[in-house]
């Protein structure tokens, strides 16, 4: 057993329910931070029937388990190797259901000192791998992770992701061996960062929560809340100290700022609200606009006009550690086959595109499964931390040029959905292979148009930063 050191290598989490969206979509959305300059892939697993039960061991800290015969076809975006785990972080199934794991959480010392974590527990970089090919609605996910962890234990605290076409659920585990889950209410949407962040638990209402089997009396005997008339999973589990109001409350409070800007809260609060109506109905640009923000609009932008203290007093949202974006949209309205969206970022989410791959394709573009550690011209993930380090280097500059260029993607890549979607309803004679085929092949479209923008705009940056070397020499004309 070991407890975990509180780290600062983290996510931010958006959660949207279906009546909360401007076109009726749930949406489970997340960042992936982790370092400046680590790639990420994205694969399509293929339905797999195996003979025999597979044992599944951990590449990072040996945790292992047996899997089930049946493997469903799943996306996912793994790390470039597998040394330190898998990470596959997030995707779709065959099922129709969408997981990301995990937004990295932290219990207190009192809790954790009862129920510790695990060394060999289960932790992120396994739990795509072991949980979205099995389950067949978000609520099962839930259930069959939570099992995971009551009988191998946890080795981290962290927050998982689940939705389907009826409901969206963000589980949370705390300690060794207990977790809670709540549904995203359908009128309502959640933003989550680096907090254990479920409050009030009514253990009465089984059609919104969810638990560890004995987690009430865990914290009676133990004497572990603070509270004499109820149950706050945060206020019992979770830790409130200066580093989550720098580190985290923050980017709860942008978030809820932009999507309730009525509300008059303070960035370094500890009450903020797990659950929130909008103002509006929230649109999926929406969630890009918050996972891509950086304090826009406020004096704590770190690229904004405001003091230099103050510009660096928050952790922003989009940093340069993010690896991978992705809002994993399901549409309730459409068929199956066709009512998941994953859309994908690559690298720094404020200076990347969105990327909508339909949840069924069968492949990816060969570009966005290449790339490691050291730069190399053929992978997607570097194409676009290129551009934005070619931004960076001039931002005042290319910032605006950026912006244009992600605005006129943005239109063409939703016309192309409503196109893809208008065709796939239409054409009644299309065989569910030659669906996926055709879905596919679209999909990979999306991509290939994206990059090619990216490439234009990246060679036209470079063009012109020539002209920025220090080295350069105004000569008068008439020397």
């Amino acid at each position: 057993m070991a407890f975990k050191e509180k780290s600062f290598s983290a996510c931010t989490s958006v959660l949207v329910g279906k009546k909360a969206s401007i076109d009726g979509s749930i949406m489970i959305a997340r960042n992936e931070d982790a370092k400046t300059a680590w790639p990420k892939h994205f694969k399509v697993y293929p339905h797999v029937e195996h003979n025999n039960k597979q044992l599944f061991i951990s590449p990072d800290n040996g945790f292992s388990m047996e899997l089930p015969q049946t493997s469903g076809r799943y996306t996912a975006t793994p790390e470039w190797t597998n040394e330190y785990g898998i990470f596959a972080e997030d995707g779709f199934n065959e099922y129709g259901v969408a997981m990301s794991a995990t937004e990295s959480a932290y219990a207190n010392e009192r809790v954790l000192g009862v129920d510790p974590l695990i060394s060999t527990g289960i932790g992120e970089e396994a739990m795509i791998t072991v949980t979205l090919p099995y389950i067949h609605s978000a609520r099962e996910g839930v259930k069959y992770l939570g099992q995971i962890v009551e009988e191998k234990g946890a080795s981290e605290s962290n927050g998982i992701l689940f939705a389907d076409q009826s409901e969206a659920w963000y589980m949370e585990i705390a300690t060794g061996h207990h977790w809670v889950a709540q549904r995203i209410p359908d009128d309502s949407y959640a933003v989550v960062a680096n907090q254990l962040a479920i409050q009030e638990i009514d253990f009465t209402d089984k059609n919104n929560f969810l638990h560890s089997t004995g987690i009430v009396d865990f914290v009676s005997i133990n004497k572990l809340n603070p509270a004499t008339d109820s149950f706050n999973f945060r206020k019992i589990f979770g830790t409130q100290d200066l580093s989550d109001e720098i580190y985290s409350t923050p980017r709860v409070w942008y978030g809820q700022k932009y999507l309730n800007p009525e509300i008059i809260q303070g960035p370094m609060s500890e009450e903020l609200p797990f659950i929130r109506k909008a103002n509006r109905l929230i649109s999926r640009e929406d969630v890009e606009f918050i996972l891509g923000s950086h304090f826009q609009g406020t004096e704590y932008d770190p690229i904004g006009q405001g003091l230099t203290d103050l510009k660096h007093k928050f952790r922003p949202i989009s940093l340069a550690k993010t690896q991978e974006s992705h809002i994993l949209q399901i549409r309730p309205s459409l068929p199956t086959e066709i009512a998941g969206i994953q859309w994908l970022a690559m690298g720094v989410t404020a200076q990347s595109l969105f990327v909508p791959f339909y949840a069924t394709i069968n492949d990816t573009p060969e570009s966005y499964k290449k790339g490691e550690a050291t730069y190399s011209a053929d992978s997607a993930y570097w194409k676009y931390k290129l551009l934005g380090i070619l931004v960076d280097s001039n931002y005042l500059e290319f910032g605006p040029k950026l912006k244009a260029m992600q605005k006129e993607v943005r239109i063409e890549l939703n016309r192309r959905v409503h196109e893809i979607d208008k065709l796939l309803q239409e054409d009644i004679n299309l065989t569910p292979e030659n669906k996926v085929e055709f879905i596919t092949k679209k999909s990979n479209e999306n991509a290939f148009y994206a990059i090619k923008k990216v490439e234009e705009l990246t060679a036209q940056l470079i063009t012109e930063a020539t002209a920025f070397s220090p080295l350069d020499f105004k000569t008068d004309a008439n020397l």
